[in-house]
């Protein structure tokens, strides 16, 4: 009855990638738009500098972020259903075209799926990195205070650039059919930014049918807050596919990630990294905490592919883990699938000496107390679907709760056990539902209904 009822769960979440697809597309340089998107024939409109009251971005122009554009001095930012907005590529050094929501004021992007909203490299050729990406700042609990300043953006901002605060309700907006993609800037080492950041926003924020697609650093970063999303993509981001810390605590229901085959970065591609601190800091709260329903990790194909140290870009790119939990982070994952890298499921109690200081990591003792949990997960791994990093007061218990809280799979076959339909060839969403001899699919037999048949349409892309 176990088995049944996890695979039950799992195939659940997976109901967003059913074979059907509803909407024509057109391509523009190898950048699908939906028919109602596709026409802008107004001319462009270059925007920079400050907003410091209400716009409105129609769906006929051509909007060009030209460096880093700010909303500020609780503007309103709103951006019709099918709108075009290209970040203006960067200079060597600098960030590109970038879209900071400051605190107070918001963000209004309402596309639908038959006309999504995209934010895209400005460039007839993208790449990866060509501009910045879309930063949201609120004014939610964080554990750095009630104020922090926000990665990857350096100099004298001529606006605020913080976050955080005691407003866990906060409202910064509404994302909703939006795709982000050849985002993503490194400032300097471990200083970027993502597709999208979204950094003490509240749960008052709407987020939810959003795709980050080959950012530079991390498809989504949750700095703090306690926003809730659904249905999120993240394609071939260059690190990780979800990214969270400084004492986030929303919740993630229904998402996938695709790990890029072709490229790893130097600090390692995950698909889930969670850090309380990156300090290590174990006394430090609120904690970091994402609840996770329904989300699948996919990463490569091979058990070769997912062990290299010297991959692109810079030679010292390598893929890390399907979820590493670590720094005192805690979890709550649920329902989900992850598979195709040298080890699944991490829970890390190494040390972090940072600035003389120690600082070890609680985040084994946190999972076997029940501060963290996890139910109904399937796992692949070449080598560990399970695995316990560093050393723990806890290490000994960790096994147990491992065993009753994921079901394991290995080998060099990453879907022999799990059995999607083709969760290694690109093109569409139906690849990562379950296959038609697959228990998942068995056992639900009428039960996949959640979402509708297809809630990628439109504004996915793989």
């Amino acid at each position: 009855m176990r088995k049944q009822s996890l695979i039950l769960s799992v195939a659940v979440a997976l109901i967003a990638f059913s074979s059907s697809c509803k909407k024509d597309s057109n391509i523009v340089n190898d950048r699908p738009l939906t028919a109602a998107a596709a026409d802008h024939t107004c001319g462009d409109s270059t925007i920079s500098g400050v907003i410091t009251s209400n716009l409105y971005l129609g769906d006929c122009k051509i909007y060009k972020l030209s460096g880093i554009v700010y909303v500020s001095n609780n503007a309103t930012l709103t951006i019709a259903p099918g709108a075009l907005i290209h970040g203006v590529k960067g200079a060597a050094g600098t960030a590109g075209g970038t879209l900071v929501i400051t605190r107070g004021a918001k963000i209004n992007a309402a596309g639908t799926q038959a006309a999504p909203i995209i934010f895209t490299s400005n460039q007839a050729t993208p790449a990866s990195g060509d501009w910045g990406g879309v930063v949201v700042l609120g004014r939610a609990d964080i554990n750095q205070g009630d104020s922090a300043l926000v990665e990857g953006i350096g100099g004298t901002p001529p606006a605020s650039a913080y976050y955080g605060g005691s407003i866990n309700n906060d409202n910064s907006g509404v994302l909703t059919y939006v795709r982000i993609e050849y985002a993503g800037f490194e400032l300097t080492s471990d200083n970027e930014l993502n597709g999208l950041t979204l950094a003490g926003v509240g749960s008052g924020t709407t987020v939810h049918h959003v795709e980050v697609y080959k950012s530079n650093d991390d498809a989504f970063e949750f700095f703090g807050g306690t926003v809730n999303a659904s249905y999120l993509i993240a394609i071939d981001p260059l690190d990780d596919m979800f990214d969270f810390d400084n004492g986030f605590s929303g919740t993630i229901d229904y998402a996938l990630g695709v790990s890029d085959p072709t490229r790893a970065d130097k600090s390692q591609s995950n698909g889930i990294e969670s850090d309380n601190l990156a300090t290590g800091d174990s006394t430090v709260a609120p904690y970091t905490k994402a609840i996770i329903n329904h989300m699948t990790i996919i990463g490569q194909s091979t058990a070769a592919a997912a062990a290299i140290t010297n991959g692109a870009p810079s030679g010292t790119g390598r893929y890390g883990r399907a979820a590493h939990f670590r720094r005192s982070s805690r979890f709550d994952v649920r329902n989900s699938i992850f598979m195709g890298f040298t080890n699944g499921i991490s829970v890390d109690g190494s040390s972090v000496t940072s600035g003389g200081v120690t600082r070890v990591s609680n985040t084994p003792c946190a999972y076997v107390r029940n501060l963290s949990t996890m139910s109904n997960n399937l796992v692949h791994a070449y080598t560990n679907p399970t695995l316990l990093e560093g050393s723990s007061l806890c290490s000994a218990l960790l096994a147990n709760r491992f065993a009753a809280q994921v079901l394991p799979y290995s080998g060099t076959n990453a879907n022999a056990g799990i059995r999607l339909v083709n969760p290694f060839v690109r093109g569409t969403a139906a690849n990562y539902y379950p296959a038609a001899t697959s228990d998942a699919r068995t056992f639900a037999a009428g039960a996949f209904t959640f979402g509708g048949a297809d809630w990628t349409a439109g504004f996915g892309r793989f």
